[in-house]
């Protein structure tokens, strides 16, 4: 990683005190280019999420949008796909620490503690949540408290859960079970002795349990799925063709999956019909459901030959802009590295030494030194007050 672009990351690269042994300079560079590389597509595609590509021609000339532009009084502003990111990677670490503790974790009740947590913030207060115990790492986040037009189908889900961890009452198969579930590819891409089959099995299970908690319909569950191992796979350095073959034969078993692999089928194909166009992304919809998000995302990342051009056709669309963006981005960071991702876009980003910090624990929560038999320390102390297992 060069000085200058340590420098615009922070003090979670270089100044602070750290409790983390740095993660090998490879696995640095595909986690944080996935985390932050989905940031920089969310706040790419927030300011046009809801015009044509007609409409942002018009707007921003024949290219489209090329760079930040305003959306929520500021430029390089993440949307509530950011926010619901960084709080499932949250959730997922909380419950390492619990099971490390005490030897076992119910996985989706923590995380789904931790949307409750950012319910909260979206002013819907959640009589699920502790207010009064650790709060962890992202509570002190003024720009997590935010509306960022948060998704009515999160919101309602999580406002009706009766408890932690039960699954939504409803028929949804919006994007945002999908755009959300980046980290599980990368935690489980980490799990320690586990086969590239297995971490790719492992987040595939957990993705679709994940969006299970707000998005009812098989198929919203089934791309967030599919996303989730994609990543782990592309985490491990597979390339993206092959993490795809992969993946299709564990959609094709899930209730509906036909209706995943079909949209998958389509952007493979297209993405084979000759250089990167933002017209033909219109075949595969416009990436308001869950899976013609994870199609565009992947059209993009097979299409294009590089971050930059990747995530740009894949904000550049009629459709869920910031969602699309954010997806590929993911996909396309985690394939090309952090370093491939334009500087001043990383520099100008919200939150970007913060998110930079918590692809960095989803990169080195193995190495933590937590766990019931594990001498208290002030290293050991650190991880359970950013992350206390609950």
């Amino acid at each position: 990683m060069t000085e200058p672009l340590q420098r615009s990351l922070g003090a979670a690269v270089t100044g602070e005190k750290a409790y983390r042994s740095p993660p090998p300079d490879e696995i640095r560079r595909r986690w944080r280019g996935c985390i932050l590389g989905g940031a920089v597509g969310d706040a790419l595609g927030a300011p046009v999420e809801f015009m044509s590509l007609a409409e942002i021609r018009e707007r921003f000339g024949p290219a489209g949008v090329v760079d930040y532009t305003t959306a929520f009084d500021r430029q390089g502003a993440i949307t509530d796909d950011t926010q619901m990111t960084l709080y499932t990677a949250e959730g997922l670490l909380r419950a390492h620490v619990k099971a490390a503790l005490d030897g076992t974790a119910n996985v989706p009740a923590i995380v789904a503690h931790a949307y409750a947590r950012w319910l909260a913030t979206q002013g819907s207060p959640s009589p699920l949540v502790d207010t009064t115990g650790d709060q962890g790492v992202l509570a002190g986040l003024e720009a997590l408290r935010a509306r960022r037009v948060p998704g009515h189908t999160c919101i309602e889900a999580l406002v009706a859960a009766p408890l932690l961890g039960a699954k939504a009452r409803n028929d949804s198969k919006g994007c945002g079970g999908v755009m959300r579930v980046a980290p599980v590819g990368l935690f489980c891409a980490r799990a320690p002795g586990t086969s590239d089959q297995r971490a790719a099995r492992r987040a595939f299970d957990l993705g679709c349990e994940l969006a299970a908690l707000t998005h009812g319909h098989p198929s919203g569950q089934t791309a967030a799925g599919a996303f989730a191992a994609i990543v782990a796979l592309l985490a491990r350095e597979w390339e993206a063709d092959e993490a795809i073959d992969e993946v299709l034969p564990m959609v094709a078993k899930r209730p509906l999956g036909g209706e995943t692999r079909e949209a998958i089928g389509k952007a493979v194909a297209l993405a084979r019909q000759g250089p990167p166009a933002a017209e033909r992304l219109a075949v595969l919809g416009e990436g308001w459901i869950a899976e013609e998000a994870l199609a565009i995302a992947l059209y993009a990342t097979l299409a294009a030959p590089d971050y930059t051009s990747g995530v740009l056709l894949a904000v550049n669309h009629d459709g869920d802009s910031d969602s699309t963006g954010a997806i590929a981005g993911n996909l396309l960071g985690a394939i090309h590295g952090v370093d491939n991702v334009p500087r001043k876009w990383l520099s100008g980003l919200e939150l970007g030494s913060e998110i930079a910090g918590i692809a960095d624990d989803l990169a080195t929560w193995p190495d933590w030194p937590v766990g019931e038999f594990i001498e208290e320390t002030e290293a050991s102390n650190y991880w359970r007050t950013r992350y206390p297992p609950c």
